[in-house]
């Protein structure tokens, strides 16, 4: 057996490095600008509810364990693969889609900016770097991965460092005179609330750490937690050096504001060490969510829920076509548009909107299983019964309600997921109709979902066996007895 070597420090690095990217850092210039360092209120209500919903993911993984696929497998186990293709496909592969995209857009962004006489628009850097990951990934080649802690460390010191200094006014730069507060009403703070949300969706992506974690159970759910704090305390201080160093409006402006901070901050030497930060995180993060989704979409589709070209790999055992589909998708993305303030801006909204809404039905997810395995052994378990999880339905469904102060906006953001939602309905029902022939909202047999990890559940599912599922999860120890004693 594999040693676990893992602590909770490793959990913490990979949990922020992996949430904090260069467009938070524009999602805090955005929102900041707007109202001011009552920003800072939209942004504690956003990492509460996002903490609760933390929560019921960790209670599933510790249900489920050692499930790669995650918040995918979860759903099928409670609400059949129709809700499933919808949440998955277009709340968390769409989602990161147009995560990826908004950070290429940051670096060509960036760059642009460095070379502004070579009038080269910013797409085009990314598209550059796009093309290079995605050359990188074909051939097996992880680098960029293996330098994630690095990346990660830099970042959280660099921005710890310059959001203490700003906000002490210990820079080298000219304190701006501005009020802190440029609206202090409940509807302002509350209508940032989902643009708040998107500086700490992620914080998931430390459960597939489980296998490798010494002390899973206290570590998962408690790594989670603290990164969602530690993230929060940076963007606190940087909301308040914002409001030393650089005025309002230019900072709403800014395509990129944490350049324009430095720079403000420090003069060109702030400039640079923002940049050289920024760089490394949006490289780390396009390789880091090209690779994933990869996976992700080759997982899908092992499960029948994807067409099955996606599960093709080439003599380097890379899901090309899933690497090849996703940098596509990230240059049309920036060709079209993109890399302008205005379009970031609403891309990260769409996202944060389709994400609430896989959000909502993990909690669901929690309530779902506790009513069919309510004598199931879980090494962590929400407390105060349902209270959580249906206050991180609510609270999500609330943040979705002010996605935006402006209702015209709010409209724009509702009509563009609803396309998204529809697109998804269409394709799930004919899928599952035509090529799945399951019942669309007949939850999966929980073994049945832990057996998908077994390289035998392809066989046996094509072959139609699903009485031999027993033999390939057999439910070593109570555990596993339990759960199938109990599953109706």
């Amino acid at each position: 057996m594999k040693e676990k070597n893992l602590g909770l420090g490793s959990v913490i690095a990979t949990g922020v490095g992996l949430v904090v990217a260069s467009s938070c850092l524009l999602s805090i210039g955005i929102g900041t600008s707007a109202i001011g360092v009552t920003f800072i209120i939209s942004m504690v209500i956003a990492c509460i509810l996002n903490i609760v919903t933390l929560l019921s993911i960790a209670e599933l993984n510790a249900l489920m364990p050692d499930l790669t696929g995650g918040l995918a497998q979860y759903s099928l186990a409670c609400v059949g693969p129709f809700i499933t293709i919808i949440c998955m496909v277009g709340g968390y592969a769409l989602c990161n889609t147009i995560a990826g995209s908004v950070e290429g857009a940051m670096f060509g962004n960036t760059i642009a900016g460095l070379v502004e006489n070579a009038s080269i628009p910013g797409w085009v850097y990314c598209v550059i770097l796009v093309v290079l990951l995605m050359i990188a990934n074909l051939n097996g080649v992880d680098v960029f991965i293996k330098i994630q802690d690095l990346v990660a460390y830099a970042l959280i010191a660099s921005l710890i460092i310059m959001g203490v200094m700003g906000a002490l006014g210990l820079g080298t730069g000219e304190i701006v005179e501005q009020p802190e507060v440029l609206s202090s009403k409940f509807g302002d703070i509350t209508g940032l609330c989902g643009l708040a949300f998107f500086l700490f969706i992620g914080g998931e992506y430390v459960v597939p750490l489980t296998k490798e974690v010494k002390n899973a159970k206290r570590d998962i759910p408690l790594g989670m937690i603290l990164s969602m704090f530690i993230i929060l305390g940076m963007q606190v201080f940087l909301s308040l050096g914002f409001k030393n160093y650089t005025a309002w409006e230019e900072l709403g402006a800014s395509a990129t504001p944490h350049i324009l901070y430095g720079r403000m901050l420090l003069g060109p030497v702030g400039k640079y060490w923002m940049v050289a930060v920024s760089l490394l995180a949006v490289i780390s993060s396009v390789n880091t969510v090209m690779s994933s989704l990869s996976y992700i979409l080759m997982g899908m589709a092992k499960i029948g829920l994807l067409p099955s070209f996606f599960n093709k790999t080439n003599k380097k055992n890379a899901p090309y076509v899933g690497i090849i589909f996703e940098a596509a998708a990230f240059c049309i993305i920036n060709i079209t548009g993109l890399s302008t303030t205005d379009s970031l801006s609403f891309l990260i909204s769409v996202l944060a909107l389709l994400w609430m809404l896989s959000y909502v039905v993990s909690n669901l997810n929690v309530l779902l299983l506790r009513k069919r395995l309510p004598n199931a052994p879980r090494n962590f378990k929400v407390p105060f019964g349902p209270v959580f999880p249906v206050v991180g339905i609510l609270g999500t469904i609330w943040m979705i309600y002010n996605i935006d102060p402006s209702m015209d906006v709010k409209l724009e953001l509702y009509k563009v997921c609803g396309i998204i939602i529809f697109v998804l309905t269409v394709y799930a029902f004919f899928w599952l109709k035509f090529r799945v022939k399951r019942p669309f909202f007949k939850p999966y047999p929980v073994k049945e979902v832990m057996a998908m990890e077994n390289e035998l559940y392809e066989k046996y599912h094509k072959n139609k066996t699903a009485k031999k599922m027993p033999e390939i999860y057999s439910g070593e120890g109570s555990e596993g007895q339990l759960l199938q004693g109990n599953e109706r």
